[in-house]
């Protein structure tokens, strides 16, 4: 059995349900609007985030409607904010596709992001419960915060791995550990056990964007962007970070140094992914990987009874670090 179907195997009815309330929450009779709004919905990934809100509401319990409009809430605000990040990238393609911006312009991505962010708070309000509709609007704010931190990074000369944890957290990290968090409060989950489905959470949130770092210095069609596509957009990732951090040649820090600036060429970028790939960057980053991934085998180990449960979270842990795109 593949780890997708070994994820959705204890969810397959709540995962039905799901997508039924989510394709009826991205519908509208407006033309234009319902057109846009299928445009996103035709492009839907693999659900890996509900799914894990699901899986985690029922480690603790069952899945319930509180549990439905939580999961819709986050996949509104997540799917908003996606919109608003290729505007502000001026991304011409999302998983493969055109984006909003580039199908439509920008005006209208904007105005479908802020329709999609709406409906996620009139969601996740029809949870009844106040407890989840703060986590949600705070995970709002840190998406945004950790943007702008992103951006202002790109600013500073210091090349830091402690200033690329602080951005994973505010963004994948945080977004991971919101589906945990808000899966275990939907089914009641007492607070010593939503602050472990937390941690549990942000572990697999900074092992999927490490992953997620790692495939910008290879080539492969599946992936969908260009090698090196991150240091062309002025991002410092693990691998380079760690490499650059760990030479002694001048020049190549001054490579990384035009990346932040903004000033450096596609030559100049191969030679720093040759870099990072010859002198231990992808190693580092699969060591850490495997740091976080220990951590989060402890919290299937120790509170996760169900073995279904059991299996399908490991399976999407496996999935997270072992994925090709």
């Amino acid at each position: 059995m593949d780890y997708l179907s070994r994820i959705k195997k204890p969810i397959e009815s709540d995962l039905t349900d799901f997508i039924g309330l989510f394709d009826e929450s991205m519908s509208h009779a407006d033309g234009l609007l319902s057109q846009a709004l299928t445009h996103i919905r035709n492009r839907a990934g693999k659900r890996m985030r509900s799914m894990l809100i699901l899986l985690m509401a029922r480690n603790y319990g069952c899945v319930t409607d509180v549990t439905q409009n939580a999961a819709l809430g986050l996949e509104l605000l997540h799917t908003a904010s996606l919109v608003h990040d290729d505007v502000v990238d001026e991304s011409s393609e999302r998983r493969g596709q055109a984006s909003v911006n580039a199908t439509y312009n920008n005006q209208v991505a904007v105005l479908v992001g802020d329709y999609l962010l709406s409906t996620a708070l009139l969601r996740v309000a029809r949870t009844r419960n106040i407890t989840i509709v703060e986590y949600l609007s705070e995970l709002g704010r840190t998406l945004a915060s950790g943007e702008i931190l992103q951006l202002s990074n790109i600013q500073n000369q210091e090349i830091s791995e402690e200033v690329y944890y602080q951005v994973i957290m505010q963004k994948t990290a945080a977004l991971f550990e919101a589906c945990c968090t808000m899966g275990a409060l939907s089914a009641g989950a007492s607070d010593d056990e939503i602050e472990a489905a937390g941690k549990f959470g942000r572990n697999l949130g900074i092992i999927f964007q490490i992953r997620d770092d790692i495939f910008d210095y290879y080539d492969s069609p599946e992936i969908g962007k260009p090698t090196g596509n991150d240091m062309a957009e002025g991002k410092l990732t693990l691998p380079v970070i760690y490499a650059v951090n760990n030479s002694d040649q001048p020049s190549i820090k001054n490579l990384a140094r035009k990346v932040k600036d903004r000033t450096v060429d596609a030559d100049e970028i191969a030679v720093l992914v040759d870099y990072t790939k010859t002198h231990g960057g992808i190693e580092y980053a699969e060591r850490r990987m495997n740091d976080f991934r220990i951590e989060a085998m402890d919290f299937l180990d120790n509170n996760v009874g169900n073995d279904d449960i059991r299996d399908a979270l490991r399976a999407y842990l496996d999935y997270v670090i072992e994925r090709k795109k």
